[in-house]
């Protein structure tokens, strides 16, 4: 999917196991990244893209998750075959992740520069001295007064918190910025201060991001790829343009048609029927067939694989691959 890649994930499993059930997280999921490239992952709650990306930094809870299979591929390096050792050495220098809620990511007890130099300290090495300017260096690349380093995390707003911990992610320059939901708990203000600093800071370090989120407005800003995906798997990938200008799966249709459109008269959203399946008790056939209004009874019995509709766009629906309605 792209000329070089720096994150090549291949048929990736992840399954949760409880005292009675499995719960299928992610099932054969493939997707590749390149230098300097944004990948958005959509979809609603528990299509697994959390489990995705906390594949790739190894911090699934285990137990109860298992990696049942698949290769995570990072720089020519599988993730899951290397030690925790020399894992440790990768979290926060090569591959950084900006978790939802800043307040969990920071110590409250830590003053924000302190906890930024910790890191730098951890991978890059140095005297306190050295890295506490670093720290405060970076605090100021956010937008942040390098003497406010010195204050505790309750002493700043959510957006700021936010910043810090983007500020502590791209500390060491890491190669590949995982951002899971980084906007969710800002107001709309906030909100595009900080995806144009994200912009601004991967224009200048030319850094690689999987971006997590529900809102297709922030894909549309931010992102060069867009992978929509429905209880554990990739329904369709391509670029931004296939996305929003060719949209083939019912799903991603249905995604579209719950957004307000301005150039349109609508008394009503449209949203799209009944929920999302247990993860424990998948539907046979097509995982999306119970809810899709153009399902046939091939949909509710043979699983569909992605298949190449153009360059790079990729679907994966008995309906557009063929014997189905065109018009879905």
């Amino acid at each position: 999917m792209a000329n070089e890649k720096l994150l090549d994930i291949k048929n990736l499993t992840v399954h949760y196991q409880s005292y009675d059930a499995t719960v299928h997280a992610v099932e054969n999921l493939n997707l590749s990244l390149g230098n300097g490239e944004t990948l958005g992952l959509v979809g609603e709650t528990g299509a697994g893209k959390t489990t995705t990306v906390k594949s790739i930094m190894r911090i699934l809870p285990t137990p109860p998750a298992r990696v049942v299979s698949g290769e995570i591929f990072f720089d020519g390096q599988d993730l899951l075959k290397v030690s925790e050792k020399e894992m440790r050495k990768i979290r926060g220098k090569e591959i950084a992740m900006i978790f939802q809620d800043p307040m969990t990511s920071l110590n409250p007890v830590m003053t924000v520069a302190d906890q930024i130099a910790e890191v730098i300290r951890l991978h890059d090495g140095g005297s306190r001295a050295e890295a506490h300017k670093k720290a405060c260096d970076m605090l100021e690349l956010v937008g942040i007064r390098p003497e406010r380093g010195s204050d505790y995390p309750h002493q700043f707003s959510g957006g700021m918190k936010q910043r810090v911990v983007i500020a502590m992610a791209l500390a060491c320059n890491p190669r590949f910025l995982i951002a899971d939901e980084p906007t969710t708990a800002l107001d709309v203000t906030i909100q595009a201060q900080v995806l144009e600093l994200m912009k601004k800071l991967k224009a200048q370090y030319q850094t690689a991001m999987v971006m997590i989120t529900h809102d297709l407005g922030i894909v549309a800003e931010i992102c060069d790829y867009v992978a929509i995906m429905y209880a554990g798997e990739v329904v369709e990938y391509g670029t931004r343009e296939h996305i929003f200008n060719s949209t083939a799966h019912p799903y991603t249709k249905g995604l579209f048609a719950c957004i307000p459109d301005i150039f349109t008269e609508q008394n009503e959203l449209v949203p799209i029927n009944g929920l999302t399946p247990d993860p424990t008790d998948l539907p046979q056939g097509c995982r999306f067939n119970p809810r899709c209004p153009y399902a046939t009874e091939r949909c509710r019995q043979e699983h569909p694989e992605n298949v190449e509709i153009e360059p790079g766009h990729f679907v994966a629906c008995h309906l557009i691959n063929g014997g189905g309605n065109e018009n879905a």
